[in-house]
């Protein structure tokens, strides 16, 4: 089975990352780790180089299969995480979230809140701590 990972480089994608070495590790299952977004310039979710060349460290670094793969095709991140999920029949996803404001937690985040309701997998979302 695989684990996915929902990554953006900000803390709580970094949170995310982490809970998905340690439980893929736990489990022995493979880990894909994902940052998906639709991939304009000014797109703060889309990691830079450096970030993935570190990423992909860590990921080399851990005793289970892991991959990375980034995503900038025009596509909304919610469906290229849900095909992926349906494509590989992921065991989990696991998604960071931030902390909110009162008006903020009832929306959520639009992407974290997507991927929760549609899904077919059991969804694990991290906060950063901090």
């Amino acid at each position: 089975m695989t684990i996915i990972v929902g990554y953006a480089p900000r803390p709580e994608g970094r949170a995310a990352l982490n809970k998905g070495i340690e439980i893929a590790t736990r489990r022995n299952e493979h880990l894909l780790v994902v940052n998906a977004t639709p991939g304009s310039a000014d797109d703060e979710a889309m990691a830079s180089v450096s970030d993935v060349e570190q990423v992909e460290r860590l990921l080399a670094e851990q005793p289970i299969s892991a991959e990375f793969k980034q995503f900038g095709r025009g596509t909304d991140a919610v469906k290229e995480i849900n095909a992926l999920v349906e494509s590989l029949g992921a065991s989990l996803l696991v998604i960071g979230i931030r902390k909110r404001s009162a008006v903020g937690k009832l929306l959520l985040g639009s992407v974290a809140q997507e991927l929760l309701l549609s899904v077919n997998c059991p969804v694990l979302a991290v906060k950063a701590h901090g």
